[in-house]
């Protein structure tokens, strides 16, 4: 008799085990609107209105001429630096800084407003102040700053210079590595700054409606944060259930002593 009750207890004991040891399923698939076949999808991507020029942007303005010494002093000028973190390491930005009122200091040239501007029109700006100095000059501008920050369950966060401007969600996703495997994908977070103030937006990676969205292209200075998943975020629980685990492993192991020397 005491022997069935024992047996019955450590029934009991195994099955809370298992119980207490089994987790909740992780979505870790994208596009799972889009069936397993040989079928295709096709998504119109939004409109990429590409950044304006802000006071604070460092610019990288290279001229290049017929004379290439001509054009010398301005390639090497840098009016500022500054360290940006790119993968976790410290890095130094040279280039033109827009001052408070959107203007630019060009050695030879001499100021020029570039704020609410394009790069593709602050180039064609440059280009016609400096044919008056230069033989047939080309201008490139670009943003030196151009930067996103991915936060949270990725591989690899950090702040990310990037080298061009038409950049999406998935592209920094990819830069920082991919989603850990504790990643929340339906539920990521981008944070941009509009006009003074912070708009906060979600994104849901388990749909291909996320290349629809008027937020897939990113902007200068967005934040993504990836939210833990249930699993990650309940580390307490966890814990807890690891403790009784370890507490019922011990009451199987003693309660099969006594059925044995009974």
């Amino acid at each position: 008799m005491k022997n069935n009750f024992y047996i019955h207890l450590l029934a009991f004991f195994a099955g809370a085990i298992i119980f207490s040891s089994c987790s909740p399923h992780v979505r870790t698939k994208y596009f799972e609107d889009f069936p397993d076949s040989g079928a295709s999808k096709h998504v119109v991507l939004p409109n990429f209105k590409a950044p304006l020029i802000e006071p604070d942007d460092i610019l990288s303005i290279t001229i290049q001429t017929v004379d290439p010494l001509a054009s010398l002093p301005v390639n090497q000028a840098a009016a500022s630096s500054f360290g940006a973190a790119n993968q976790g390491t410290q890095q130094i930005i040279s280039g033109y800084l827009v001052n408070s009122e959107g203007m630019v200091q060009i050695p030879m040239i001499g100021k020029i407003k570039l704020s609410g501007l394009t790069t593709t029109e602050a180039s064609n700006l440059i280009a016609e102040k400096a044919k008056y100095f230069l033989k047939m000059p080309s201008v490139q501008v670009r943003f030196a700053n151009y930067k996103v920050t991915v936060l949270g369950e990725v591989t690899h966060p950090s702040s990310y210079v990037i080298p061009n401007e038409r950049f999406s969600v998935m592209d920094a996703i990819g830069l920082a590595g991919d989603l850990t495997i504790n990643g929340k994908r339906d539920n990521i977070l981008l944070v941009r700054d509009s006009l003074g103030e912070k708009v906060f937006v979600r994104l849901n990676l388990l749909s291909t409606n996320i290349y629809k969205s008027r937020y897939f292209y990113l902007k200068n200075n967005d934040l993504i944060y990836v939210e833990p998943n249930k699993i990650k975020s309940d580390v307490e629980a966890s814990t807890k259930r690891q403790n009784i685990q370890l507490v019922l492993s011990v009451i199987t192991v003693l309660t099969l002593i006594l059925i044995r020397f009974k």
